[in-house]
């Protein structure tokens, strides 16, 4: 079977109480870099052997050599710093979480490789699919919006995203020359841009969220633009994941046209694992032929949901999207960040085993 699997997973993983020790050391000078690279390479062959014997088809390294899921993208291109985004991260209780954002300070230029090393690594100790994931184009734009360009030769979202999405198409390209058969694109914005809180306050900085979601929407086909035959390009489709909080609330409705007609990747990975996300109706928008993994089980809280109810639930998707064309995963990973979700390693083995087991329920096959 090609990607994506029916059993499948958005990507980061909890890292162990070892990792985040060396992580600490690392930034606190105390851990050379040789002693910091041993301890995620053994963290890496765990989590790797954690999701084969769990019965899956597709593996990731947890996104273990990473403070954040797109820190690895600012550490290899020249052009990039760290600034303050103009949102915050809530719960349902109404507490708030700041975060950071990438800021761009300068003409963009790959000097370091981003994902591929960790890819050769993976690929070297896994027997099932190797996946790599890594943030969407918008994520380095939408956080701050064009004032996160004002220190950067960049004069338009358009000019600053031929330079970027030029490096995307490079690092997909040398990707697959090293066997990667599976990319998945972390796309959070344009589900942002569906939240009515979100589009007033993108209108009150000055600018306008129809525009952005079409700037998000071509920036995304130029990242994927020409992939080479044989990788599956997924996106993935994020209400923001820190700590257990989130960005946005709200369906697909306000998108799904668009961005489910005009994007041009393979598969659409959605997060449907509470009543905030909305219903399925949005799926009638899906062409014929692309892939829709649902996202189902939640990774910001412990409590298991029940075999049976994520049967019933993938059989209400159904009415809209053919079954042989859905797959099943948590509706995101349980660590964007170091930190990781409010759930324990017992819970995401639970959560994760549940997804192989419905999997094998529904489709015969995980």
């Amino acid at each position: 079977m090609s990607p994506p699997y029916r059993a499948d997973h958005i990507g980061s993983l909890l890292r162990p109480k070892e990792l985040t020790q060396a992580f600490r050391a690392r930034g606190e000078g105390k851990m050379s870099l040789a002693e910091f690279r041993k301890a995620q390479d053994a963290a890496v062959r765990e989590a790797v052997a954690f999701q084969e014997k769990l019965g899956l088809e597709v593996v990731t390294d947890g996104e273990f050599r990473r403070a954040s899921y797109w820190s690895h993208w600012i550490d290899a291109i020249d052009g990039f710093s760290v600034g303050e985004p103009l949102f915050k991260f809530h719960d349902e209780r109404g507490n708030e979480q700041s975060f950071t954002c990438p800021v761009c300070t300068g003409t963009l230029r790959k000097v370091a490789p981003i994902s591929t090393e960790e890819f050769k690594f993976l690929k070297s100790v896994a027997k099932a699919e190797p996946k790599i994931t890594m943030p969407s184009p918008s994520t380095f734009h939408f956080w701050r919006g064009d004032r996160g360009l004002e220190k950067s030769p960049y004069k338009s979202g358009d000019a600053f995203f031929a330079d970027l999405c030029a490096i995307y198409r490079q690092e997909i390209a040398d990707l697959a020359a090293l066997g990667c058969r599976y990319v998945q694109i972390d796309e959070v914005a344009l589900i942002n841009l569906a939240d009515p809180e979100i589009r007033a306050k993108v209108k009150a900085r000055g600018e306008d969220p129809e525009a952005l979601t079409a700037l998000y929407i071509k920036a995304m086909n130029d990242a994927v633009r020409g992939r080479p035959k044989g990788v599956t390009a997924a996106m993935h489709i994020c209400r923001g994941n820190f700590k257990g909080r989130w960005l946005s609330e709200g369906g697909y409705d306000a998108i799904a046209e668009r961005v489910f007609k005009e994007i041009d990747v393979d598969a659409f990975c959605l997060e449907y694992d509470t009543a905030r996300a909305g219903d399925f109706k949005p799926l009638a928008h899906v062409p014929k032929g692309k892939s829709v993994v649902l996202g189902l089980v939640s990774t910001k809280t412990p409590a298991l949901e029940s075999a049976e109810g994520l049967v019933r639930r993938i059989e209400e998707a159904a009415k809209y999207v053919p079954k042989e064309h859905i797959c099943l995963s948590p509706q995101c990973g349980f660590a964007s960040t170091v930190a990781g979700n409010p759930v324990t390693l017992e819970d995401e083995k639970k959560k994760l085993a549940l997804v192989v087991e419905v999997a094998k329920k529904v489709w015969g096959a995980a």
